[in-house]
């Protein structure tokens, strides 16, 4: 039994010992130690613990002596803007694009244009066997000679009296039919030529005169390149940020450093219903043609964003309720103020505060504050400066509502 009362009172005395130093060491734990009703007895058989301000109801120790209120090293708050950046990968296409068929079917005759090659609008392109239909041409230009005849020899009898009306009726009604089936003989034998509705680059062709075409075979793809256009796909939440006219920048996946200009050409009229995405269109310039359609781009926008309080790192601290700093008042007494993080930079924190621009906040000595501290600064330091480009991102498969923005793609 000896031996354990021995270790309760080796116990006690380490207990004792312990809160003895707390006291006198920590003087921030004097309103733990009076509610606990131990600091008063301790003071009573003679500790040196040390005196506080309203005893025990006022701030924590001071620092070097000195009068004024705990001493701490603190900052002013500066103001910055919270822009971000939005990255998505899209695709590029060419700025018009047309598929040469033929409009008929029948046995390719020539091409008259290689591969790569540039062509002009309305240039003949290919052209299929069409003696049939030249034949008809010539039988329809015959026919109109013999029907202008027929007209010319009426109007000679008219002007004799010898020509009826309804003759006269009969032969202009038989011109205006062999107009019509001369314009058909034509249109049939220009259905037998392939020619380019819009002015561009021809890619691979895989016929070779002689081949049997139909309507549906493709001949070759024709891309006018001189623009590009890139669609990408953003989250819904982007609705309304980003608008027809908003400069952007396009990064080839295949060519690392090189970044081209562009601007937003259109977005989409509605949120597809299945992802939850908004179709964005943009457009970049490909005057040295080094570009082609089909290639993969990291395509970067520039988000408005909002100016809010820029703070050190070191003045955030972390309770059960979540981050706060300690600010200064008008008194210079010490208060909790909550902030939101929004973004982290390399020596600064955006935040979510009333925290007006110039306010001052507590980046050392935190731990002897609580609300309604007195505190004087032994120094206090210029507001941190807002870097010149915000290099943070947001990426369009991510979450917006993240606090702490991720790296690029």
């Amino acid at each position: 039994m000896s031996y354990w009362i021995k270790l309760g009172v080796i116990c006690v005395g380490l207990l004792l010992v312990s809160l003895t130093g707390w006291a006198i060491l920590l003087p921030a734990s004097h309103p733990i130690l009076d509610r606990a009703g131990l600091l008063g007895p301790m003071r009573a058989v003679g500790l040196p613990i040390p005196e506080t301000e309203d005893n025990g109801g006022g701030g924590g120790p001071r620092f070097g002596g000195g009068g004024g209120g705990v001493q701490v090293i603190a900052q002013e708050v500066a103001q910055a803007d919270s822009d971000t950046r939005l990255v998505a990968i899209g695709t590029a296409r060419a700025l018009r694009s047309v598929t040469l068929t033929s409009e008929v079917a029948g046995t390719l005759e020539n091409v008259s244009v290689s591969s790569g090659d540039w062509v002009e609008a309305g240039s003949l392109i290919a052209e299929l066997t069409d003696e049939a239909q030249q034949l008809a041409v010539a039988r329809a230009e015959l026919a109109l000679q013999d029907a202008q005849a027929r007209v010319d020899r009426v109007a000679q009898l008219r002007s004799s009296g010898s020509a009826t009306q309804v003759q006269i009726d009969e032969t202009e009604l038989a011109l205006n039919r062999a107009r019509l089936d001369l314009r058909d003989a034509e249109f049939e034998l220009r259905r037998r030529q392939i020619t380019a509705p819009i002015s561009g680059w021809i890619g691979l062709i895989s016929l070779e005169p002689g081949n049997q075409i139909s309507i549906s075979t493709e001949l070759a793809r024709l891309d006018d390149r001189s623009s590009l256009l890139i669609d990408f796909d953003v989250p819904e939440r982007f609705v309304g940020l980003i608008g027809v006219g908003d400069t952007l920048q396009a990064n080839p996946l295949s060519r690392a450093g090189e970044v081209l200009q562009g601007r937003v050409r259109a977005t989409d009229a509605r949120v597809d219903q299945g992802n939850r995405s908004l179709r964005i269109q943009g457009e970049i310039e490909n005057e040295d043609d080094r570009l082609r359609p089909g290639m993969a781009f990291r395509v970067t926008v520039e988000l408005p964003g909002e100016s809010l309080p820029l703070v050190d790192p070191l003045a955030i601290q972390w309770d059960r309720d979540g981050a706060f700093v300690w600010a200064l008042d008008d008194d210079s007494k010490a208060q909790r103020v909550r902030v939101e993080i929004v973004q982290r930079r390399d020596d600064a924190v955006l935040v979510r505060a009333d925290l007006q621009s110039g306010r001052i906040v507590v980046v050392e000595g935190v731990q002897n504050l609580r609300p309604g501290a007195d505190v004087t600064p032994r120094e206090t330091r210029p507001a941190p400066q807002a870097p010149a480009d915000d290099d943070a991102s947001l990426q369009a498969s991510g979450s917006a509502d993240m606090p702490d923005t991720t790296p690029d793609i």
